[in-house]
Parts: C-alpha cells; sequence; structure tokens
C-alpha cells in the first residue's frame, strides 16, 4: 500500500500553501512525516509539480517525484504515479493536512485489505459546530445505510427542514481517499462530471459515473487547511502543543 500526496504550488485560494510554515516546518512536509507513521503505509511518495516542494520535502528526508503541472486534480497527479510505481491500493493524502493522524490512514486502509469489492474510500467526521456546518469551505458527505457516499456538497446537507440545528447525521469530509489500482486509472481517464464542475469536488466524478465510494468513520479527525484563516489556526495549535 502506496500514500501519495498530492502538492502544487499554485494554490487559488492560498498561493504556495504546500510550503506555507507551521512552527518552523513546511505543510508538506509535516504530511510526509504523519504519514509515514501509519503501520499499513509501506511508501509515502510526494507528488508535486514544482521544483521548490520536491526540493523542501528531499531535505527533510522523504521522496518526491515530479509530476506534469497540467493536472487538474489531485487525483489525476495520483494517477501519474501509479503509471511509474506499481501498487495495489494507493491512499491519496491532501498536502493541507498537516496533522493528519497515522491512526486514520490506518482506519480507510482496513476495509480496503478486508473486501476487495470496495474500489474506493474515503473519511468523514461529524460536524463539529455551525462554523462547519456554514462554512462552504467545508465539504460535507450524505452516506447511505451500507456506508456508501449518497453525495458530497459544499452547501450544508442534509437540510433540517423540520428542525433546527445541525442534523446527528450531518457529516465533514476529510480529504483522503484510498484507491485500487485498476479503479483509479480507470477513474482519472473519465472526462470531468458535471456535477465536479458546479461544486469543484473530484470525487463527485466517481458518483457520477455510477462508482461506490464507502466513507469511513475517522477516528482522529484533524484541520484541513483552505484559507488564512486555517493557517492561522494550525500554527497556534502547533504553538501551543510545543509549549
Amino acid at each position: 500500500m502506496i500514500a501519495v500526496i498530492p502538492a502544487r504550488y499554485g494554490s487559488t485560494r492560498l498561493p504556495a500553501k504546500a510550503l506555507a510554515e507551521i512552527d518552523g516546518v513546511p505543510m508538506v512536509v509535516r504530511v510526509w512525516r504523519q504519514t509515514t507513521r501509519a503501520s499499513s503505509i509501506e511508501r509515502t511518495i510526494v507528488a508535486t509539480d514544482d521544483e521548490r516542494i520536491a526540493e523542501a520535502v528531499r531535505r527533510a528526508g522523504g521522496e518526491a517525484m515530479m509530476t506534469s503541472p497540467s493536472h487538474q486534480s489531485g487525483t489525476d497527479r495520483i494517477a501519474e504515479v501509479a503509471g511509474k510505481v506499481p501498487a495495489d491500493v494507493y491512499i491519496n493524502v491532501q498536502g493541507d493536512l498537516p496533522f493528519i493522524s497515522p491512526e486514520d490512514l490506518d482506519a480507510l486502509a482496513a476495509p480496503m485489505r478486508a473486501d476487495g469489492s470496495i474500489a474506493m474510500a474515503t473519511l468523514a467526521t461529524p460536524i463539529a459546530n455551525e462554523h462547519e456546518w456554514e462554512n462552504p469551505n467545508v465539504v460535507k458527505v450524505v452516506r447511505g445505510a451500507r456506508g456508501d457516499a449518497l453525495y458530497f456538497s459544499r452547501a450544508s446537507i442534509p437540510y433540517p427542514r423540520d428542525a433546527g440545528g445541525i442534523p446527528a447525521a450531518a457529516l465533514r469530509h476529510i480529504g483522503v481517499y484510498a484507491y485500487r489500482r485498476d479503479f483509479l486509472l480507470r477513474f482519472a481517464s473519465l472526462p470531468q462530471g458535471v456535477l465536479e464542475r458546479i461544486e469543484k469536488l473530484e470525487q463527485l466524478r466517481a458518483l457520477e459515473n455510477g462508482y461506490a465510494i464507502r466513507v469511513v468513520p475517522s477516528v482522529a479527525p484533524s484541520l484541513e487547511i483552505d484559507t488564512a484563516e486555517d493557517l492561522a489556526r494550525a500554527r497556534a495549535q502547533a504553538s501551543s502543543a510545543r509549549s
């Protein structure tokens, strides 16, 4: 099982996000360090389009691979790695999860090992507060009785028509995925879907094409960095943990 961390330099909301320092450590290096601590992962590769990111990872002792700058999504970047480095399962760890828990990565890997019929899986955790519930940068997911995703959205779903507050079924999606190799290569070859383009959520491409995504409960949910405000919170968290 191989983990791949897609990291591009030109982030739209937070330029050079991968190299933003958190307590003196580039964000992508923090993600790499956390990922290598997962017992289920045999190898971790940072897939990037920028030599500055690759050099930061290599200086820290990690493995980086240069990939095409034309990729439209992290999954496409991981598919390029899969074309060069064979494995049964690839774990996509987003480069903006500096505190991702190794236990979460192991939890995501577990159903992939146990059930060969699962082609793709991801993590989710209950919505914690009104800020997460209303924030379009926090992606929500609704899942069915089998635990597979019904829909992902930036909107507040499921919407409580008859009562206020946050529904017990409301889940925050965590941007980590597991894919089987054959599915990953097939998925990356599909054109972007209508819903994917509207919501700017690549996982909707799978749902639009009839593929199931197993939603695995997170055991140790962590902060995802989408905005400057998130970055400030991450720096405060790292500073607090050190002191």
